[in-house]
């Protein structure tokens, strides 16, 4: 692959084409007046229910990552067609992940490779990043993803209503800076030991303004004076064997959260170590979290679901199953219809 001349010998910049500025492919991909306004409605509701002005159950689902727009688009067009039954009770967002964390090596997502070669192509990954999740958004989803790149997210920001900050960033000041001047809710994940304490401390930090280097929307190099986060929340999602969706789990991170004069809202992650890496696990914890919820544990923000239209996982290669995940397995789809409906009834008291 050809690579240009750097003033960095340890370091190649790879010439497979120009990145546009975020300001140029937001211009091309721009979103209408009207999707403008719904997301920001869309940001609204979930503010109102983090902050207890909506009494809605956030469920936050969709596939681990996106490795095929067709197949996401079709979940997208599923998930909205219930949200038309669900929606009095539900406030449904569904993940729209286009970074993957890798715990050592691995495909970095939609966003890095979207040919999944292992050569990367971050032009075109970041447009068809930006397409898919525009045309989800039309479908009137609002959409949640993890923000790995800050640079990356400068791109999408536009688009999302709800932000994951993960287990392992949760530590890093840039990500806490990024988190201070994003304009939408976040979670963010307790570490990967189980604890609340860092991702407590992280809500604390961006909360508050800071000066920190970034990049303005023509890709220049610009001392950022962020405002402050008020709108985060802890994503309790285990750790190391540890569950944490319990109610003796959560009424400890509840008052972990009240000492740092947080937010008192957890939301669940029902996947990764609270389900012992077991997909199938999770229908059981969300329906455990949400009759805690039943019985008056108005802490619940709400739950989070690996969930694509065909059950587990598989892995990468030229004869995929649609709709199967590349990464972490999930649910499939008739199996999140079924609990959806059920969490619903619950909350119904149905």
């Amino acid at each position: 692959m050809n690579t240009t001349n750097t003033l960095d010998s340890n370091r190649r910049e790879l010439a497979v084409r120009p990145l546009s500025t975020p300001r140029d492919l937001k211009a091309e991909m721009p979103l209408s007046a009207a999707l403008t306004v719904q997301i920001e409605r869309q940001r609204q509701h979930i503010r109102e229910a983090l902050h207890g002005q909506s009494d809605k159950l956030l469920v936050i689902t969709g596939p681990c990552s996106i490795h095929d727009e067709t197949a996401v688009l079709d979940y997208g067009r599923r998930l909205a067609a219930l949200n038309e039954q669900l929606g009095d009770r539900l406030l449904l967002v569904m993940r729209a992940y286009v970074e993957k964390p890798r715990t050592s090596i691995g495909w970095k997502g939609l966003a890095y490779d979207p040919e999944r070669s292992g050569n990367g192509d971050m032009a075109e990954g970041i447009r068809r990043s930006r397409a898919v999740m525009r045309q989800l958004a039309e479908l009137g989803l609002p959409l949640a993803t993890e923000a790995l790149n800050p640079l990356v997210m400068s791109y999408l920001d536009d688009l999302i209503s709800w932000t994951a900050i993960g287990a392992r960033t949760a530590e890093s000041q840039t990500h806490r800076e990024m988190v201070s001047h994003l304009p939408m809710p976040v979670g963010i994940k307790n570490s990967t030991d189980g604890s609340a304490a860092n991702a407590v401390n992280a809500m604390i930090a961006a909360r508050h303004s800071h000066h920190t280097l970034g990049v303005d929307a023509d890709g220049r190099l610009v001392m950022l004076d962020t405002p402050g986060n008020p709108d985060t929340h802890l994503v309790l999602r285990g750790g190391r064997g540890i569950t944490n969706y319990d109610a003796g789990s959560i009424a400890a991170a509840l008052t972990t959260l009240q000492q740092g004069d947080c937010v008192a809202k957890v939301l669940v992650d029902c996947s990764h170590d609270n389900a012992c890496k077991q997909h199938d696990r999770q229908p059981a914890i969300a329906r455990e979290v949400v009759a805690q919820r039943v019985a008056g544990n108005n802490g619940i923000l709400g739950l989070m679901l690996e969930s694509f239209i065909t059950a587990g996982r598989q892995n990468d290669g030229a004869e995929l199953i649609y709709g199967q995940s590349i990464t972490d397995a999930c649910i499939g789809w008739d199996e999140t219809e079924r609990l959806l409906v059920e969490l619903h009834a619950m909350l119904a008291g149905t």
